[in-house]
């Protein structure tokens, strides 16, 4: 489904901006030359002269940053928002748009800005820096720092802080970004004149090459223009994986799964040049509809909410509402909210009105009118049993309804897309429940109501034999709407937003969208330089609406804000560049911004960050008196006046453009001078650092999981455990050979991070999953059985079997009584115990290297660029020259969605 009861947009439609501005105060048309000149005075420049980065990732000599719940309740979950392309809306004038599907056109920028880092989004928008990683000696292996002393801000091979580095490193980007634009111009206008002279005139249609070429290669026209014999020279996407790897993927391939493939390689569609052109989609379409929910099943009779103590019995539709309530109170984020109480009781109250009301076990009416008294743990308790009971299945069980399941949905999980067989995405119509939104949504708790047959819409081929909806129903209506990539849609009753069943995303038509966006990205290489010349100048403009205008640009393209826009009273109050109010920027002379506000998907955004001064002398003139809290800072500017000015520069530029050319030209820059030569592990953390780097400087951000300090517990618990390891192999050399003492006491000493009562704890922990294992294989194996239609073993058999872990937890006490470990295995030797040490610190070292890349990327959402905005050409290509595994940087989803990346380019190929 293209959107999800979260996915509710947030910019509507921008309101006029010039009668409601806050208080009213609005700033002046014309800046007079005295006022620049006062503020001059009062505001000397600052000697910083590269700013354009956040310093919260360098020195703080200040300020703390609070976590993300402060201006609300921060969601971690963010789901993908499908988009309609440039097809017909069925939504009404009143519906919003996404900021993002506004045109955004152009963007002037600094040269020596410095970037910052965005607040609250997908950060599309964000400039990103680069940094040449130094090359790795090819003898020497770098062990990284523990994962508890490595923090996101700071860097293991220099002193200086992350963000200082990243100031500078985009300095040399933004340089690069330059030369290569004028050099991609200069080649075009050379190459345009050759063919003139030559009597041949330059077809306006074809697609002008959007990056610079290297003699020899056509790594910079776009796929879509290349001849398909051409894509022989690519290497095969097998080669991005051991051979032992594919053989295990291959094992899973189904005779159906080998012909799909053969189909594919028959068609790739990124070597069609006509493909996708214009606005009709397909030709003909067929697919057999959504699946509904199931309906109700009743509680038990003996299961009933209490109100005031008394157990009370109320009508199915009302009943179903109190078991959505009832059913998550394991989620107190949720449950525990009052406005997510108060919504929930409001809409339950009224469907307890519209079903007759409760009553108790004598027929006494029961006026529910406190939420208070109502006690839904009875309804909690039997869901959570059910949930249970399923979990506890035998896996034979499980995988049989699994199958079932499978079975009864197979028709609706693929459509025919003008003959092509093509997976969808989410053909499931959601099921009634609470909407719970995003960060502090203002509707959060209130119910989704079952969506009926008759809201629903069938988009199919006009040939087609409509999908028949349920006995007793009706669809809305057939549409034969061949520029919609929707197979189906429909209204919710919360914010009127409409869901769409759309195409999967490893489709041609998703893949073909992807390509499209990666392929505008590094169109706008070449005006990358005028763009931000352009609005350096303006910045000093007289004139108000100008100069805001280009102060927008400049924060939107070095620190990656979102455009913005106003919301409505019932949408969640979050912020972009053109709706900053008074209130969340705080100027510091001589030219830091503090910028505080709530931004998309609700999660706060803090950043204290350096500006140019006259940026910063700007903000100053915005906020001037008589503004007060409530006030616009861009006035004079509107999303839609912004997007209408960027799109003169290139066409179809829009602010996602941005994220995507700066995310992927950030990443292009960090991979192409990197030297690799140490292990896998190694070149996947190389890989990670440079992917969080793009990520900061986009400011792709995420609340830290609440189990994050959980899981690196875990992990160092494990790499304690393989110290431990270290430390009995080395008591059993000395039981093999007392002479190897000589090595020093120190050299068999435990580790300063490995005590007694941890050791304990850790030898019980061992013994309980030696255990569980020796269970796990018992009931499995028993399964098999029954299933092969034989007897299961006995229960003595498990005891039996059990000796095992019971033998381990004796030969810990013996050790721990007598401080001795006796020589394990079948003619241990020192040699042997050396190979095992050796094996032992690689595995340490991966581990410390895991660590590290976990609590590095604890706040930074290395997935939301790498998948969204980094093209994924340039991951393949690091794959493929460095001969790391595909797999270490795409799950199987992802490889699916990739699939015309992965195939269509060699090593050498450059965004």
């Amino acid at each position: 489904m293209s959107s999800s009861d979260d996915d509710v947009p947030l910019a509507k439609t921008p309101k006029s901006k010039g009668t409601m501005n806050g208080n009213g105060h609005k700033s002046n048309d014309i800046i007079p030359k005295s006022v620049d000149k006062a503020m001059d005075k009062a505001n000397p420049p600052a000697a910083n002269g590269a700013p354009g980065i956040s310093i919260r990732n360098g020195p703080m000599d200040e300020m703390e940053i609070d976590g993300p719940e402060v201006n609300g309740k921060a969601s971690s979950k963010r789901k993908s928002r499908g988009s309609m392309g440039k097809g017909k809306s069925y939504k009404k004038a009143s519906d919003e748009d996404d900021e993002d599907e506004e045109p955004l056109s152009k963007r002037r920028r600094v040269s020596k800005g410095k970037k910052k880092v965005d607040s609250d989004s997908d950060s599309d928008d964000t400039p990103l820096v680069s940094k040449k990683p130094k090359a790795k000696s090819p003898t020497v292996m770098r062990k990284p720092v523990k994962a508890s002393e490595t923090a996101i801000g700071e860097s293991e091979d220099s002193d200086a802080p992350l963000g200082v580095k990243l100031a500078k490193e985009k300095a040399t980007i933004q340089k690069r970004a330059e030369k290569e634009a004028k050099a991609i111009r200069k080649e075009e206008k050379e190459g345009s004149a050759k063919k003139q002279a030559n009597g041949t005139t330059p077809s306006s249609s074809k697609r002008k090459s959007n990056g610079v070429r290297k003699e020899g290669s056509g790594d910079d026209v776009p796929l879509s223009s290349k001849a398909a014999g051409k894509r022989k020279a690519v290497s095969k996407p097998e080669a991005l994986t051991p051979k032992k790897k594919g053989k295990a993927l291959k094992k899973e391939e189904t005779e159906q799964d080998r012909e799909a493939e053969e189909e594919e390689e028959e068609y790739r569609w990124w070597e069609d040049p006509t493909k996708g052109d214009g606005t009709k989609k397909w030709d003909t379409l067929e697919h057999a509809g959504v699946v509904f929910p199931p309906p109700y099943q009743p509680l038990p009779k003996n299961v009933q909410m209490r109100y005031d103590g008394t157990p009370v019995r109320m009508a199915p539709e009302a009943e179903e509402v109190a078991g959505f309530f009832g059913a998550m109170l394991n989620s107190t984020h949720n449950v525990e909210n009052p406005t997510f109480q108060k919504n929930f009781f409001d809409d339950f109250t009224k469907v307890l009105k519209e079903t007759g009301g409760a009553t108790d076990k004598q027929g006494n009416k029961v006026n529910i009118k406190e939420f208070s008294k109502c006690d839904f743990q009875p309804i909690f308790d039997y869901y959570d049993a059910q949930r249970a009971e399923k979990k506890a299945l035998p896996g034979a069980e499980k995988k049989q309804l699994k199958a079932e399941k499978d079975a009864a949905e197979a028709t609706y999980m693929y459509c025919m897309w003008d003959g092509r067989k093509q997976k969808v995405g989410n053909f499931r119509v959601e099921p009634p429940s609470l909407f719970r939104g995003r960060g502090d949504h203002p509707k959060t708790g209130r119910v989704k109501k079952r969506v009926q047959p008759e809201q629903i819409t069938i988009n199919i081929g006009s040939e087609a034999t409509v999908p028949a909806p349920p006995d007793g129903h009706r669809w809305k209506e057939i549409k034969h709407d061949k520029e919609g990539t929707w197979l189906a849609m429909w209204q919710e009753n919360i914010n009127g937003a409409y869901k769409y069943v759309m195409l999967a995303a490893n489709s041609d038509i998703k893949g073909q969208s992807d390509y499209k966006k990666f392929e505008k990205a590094r169109e706008l290489k070449k005006h990358i330089d005028h763009i931000r010349k352009d609005y350096e100048k303006e910045l000093r403009s007289e004139v108000m609406a100008e100069r805001q205008r280009a102060t927008a640009v400049y924060l939107i393209d070095q620190f990656a804000l979102r455009a913005g826009n106003e919301k409505g009273d019932d949408e969640a109050d979050t912020v972009g560049c053109c709706s900053l109010k008074f209130e969340h920027i705080t100027l510091k002379p001589p030219n830091k911004v503090i910028f505080d506000f709530l931004g998309k998907d609700s999660i706060r955004f803090y950043d204290e960050v350096e500006v140019v001064p006259q940026v910063f002398k700007n903000l100053k003139i915005f906020k001037k008196s008589p503004k007060t809290d409530g006030d616009e800072i861009f006035d004079r500017l509107t999303t839609t006046q912004l997007n209408k000015h960027l799109s003169g520069y290139m066409t179809g530029l829009t602010a996602k453009v941005f994220r995507t050319y700066n995310a992927s030209f950030t990443m292009a820059n960090l991979l192409r001078d990197m030297k690799l030569t140490g292990s896998i592990a190694e070149k996947v953390v190389d890989y990670n650092e440079a992917n969080r780097r793009v990520a900061i400087l986009c400011n792709h951000k995420r609340t830290v999981a609440a189990a994050h300090e959980t899981q690196m517990g875990k992990l160092g618990d494990r790499i304690k455990g393989l110290k431990y390891q270290k430390w009995r192999v080395k008591q059993m050399m000395l039981d093999i050979d007392s002479k190897i003492k000589k090595k020093g006491a120190e050299y068999f000493e435990l580790e300063d991070d490995l005590d007694q009562e941890w050791i304990l704890e850790h030898q019980n922990f061992l013994v309980e999953e030696q255990r569980q294992k020796i269970e796990k294989k018992f009931n499995k194996e028993n399964e098999k059985l029954v299933a092969e239609g034989g007897k299961e073993m006995k229960h003595k058999e498990l005891e039996e079997r059990m000796e095992v872990a019971d033998d381990l937890a004796k030969k810990f006490k013996k050790e721990n009584k007598s401080g001795k470990v006796e020589a394990e295995g079948k003619g241990p030797t020192i040699e042997k115990c050396e190979a095992s040490l050796e094996k032992l610190d690689q595995r340490i070292q991966n581990m410390l290297f895991q660590a590290k890349d976990k609590e590095s990327n604890k706040e930074v959402a290395l997935g939301t660029s790498k998948i969204n905005y980094i093209d994924p050409r340039l991951t393949v290509v690091f794959s493929k020259k460095f001969d790391v595994p595909i797999e270490k940087f795409f799950s199987k989803t992802l490889r699916e969605k990739f699939d015309w990346a992965i195939k269509s380019v060699d090593e050498d190929w450059e965004f």
